[in-house]
């Protein structure tokens, strides 16, 4: 393979693997756990284990889509375009997951399966659940444990607070809703029926707005101690990205904008985090 040829294609598998999301995951996940006092070691060990799982998860959408998105035209999508084969993508997902095995084992076992269960959660959303009422459950999950297996890679295997565990549930369902309302009409034309299909875009709209905004309250009130200045300050914040992202949301459209203010409000939250004593003795 030629210099020339091999750049499109590793362009098109980048882009293949739902880059904004994987690249926010990692690097909020590393400021999760570098911000509890992980070694450095440690740090780039969760780095590895969350790229790799993200990388095998997008991959593995773009895969299994592959006949959807080329259905409704999706230029977007390498694989749907026919920019990518199937056959590459589907390796590129499978190597990644083989490689997120090895890095989130090398946390610990107990951190290592933690994580390796939140892949596994994403994976059911790519195979299936996303095309139920429950697509919004593997959200839930892999986003409210991901905090438990970075504390658990951490020493002395601490474990995170119950409020950073439900805070993030709260944002994996936002995420959700955020990522979807986009595609709802080119979903619907290919037969995913998720929830967010079922009940409407201004609905999942309005309960995404509700999930992010709850999932920061909560890292503002529920830790111990009265709330800092600071931290309503990243409450207002994060308000206002949501109500900019819920407008557009609204205004109709396919604008991933709703998506990225969604990632923007985790990041507020991720500094909440980093700000605040999210892990407990074990």
């Amino acid at each position: 393979m030629t210099q020339e040829r091999r750049r499109p294609r590793a362009r098109d598998l980048a882009l293949a693997s739902h880059p904004a999301p994987t690249v926010a995951v990692t690097a909020f996940s590393v400021a999760m756990a570098a911000g509890a006092g992980a070694p450095a070691l440690t740090a780039v060990l969760v780095g590895a284990a969350i790229l790799t799982g993200q990388l095998s998860v997008g991959w593995s959408n773009d895969w299994v889509d592959a006949g959807r998105d080329a259905a409704v035209g999706r230029a977007d999508k390498p694989v749907g375009t026919g920019r990518l084969t199937v056959a590459a993508v589907r390796t590129a997902a499978l190597s990644a997951a083989a490689a997120c095995v090895v890095a989130s084992l090398a946390l610990g076992w107990r951190a290592g399966l933690v994580h390796l269960a939140t892949v596994a959660s994403a994976w059911t959303y790519n195979l299936g659940l996303k095309s139920t009422v429950w697509s919004w459950a593997p959200y839930a999950f892999s986003f409210g444990f991901l905090p438990l297996a970075i504390a658990l890679a951490l020493p002395g295997a601490p474990v995170a607070a119950w409020w950073v565990v439900g805070a993030g549930a709260l944002l994996g369902v936002g995420a959700h809703g955020a990522n979807v309302v986009p595609d709802l009409q080119d979903d619907r034309a290919t037969g995913v029926r998720g929830l967010p299909h079922r009940v409407g875009g201004t609905a999942t709209s309005i309960g995404t707005a509700v999930a992010l905004v709850a999932a920061t309250v909560l890292l503002v009130l529920a830790p111990a101690g009265s709330p800092r200045a600071s931290a309503a300050g990243a409450l207002v914040l994060a308000v206002g990205l949501t109500i900019a992202g819920t407008v557009l949301a609204l205004s109709g459209g396919r604008s991933r904008l709703p998506f990225l203010f969604a990632i923007a409000v985790a990041a507020v939250d991720v500094v909440l985090l980093v700000l605040s004593d999210w892990v407990v003795a074990g």
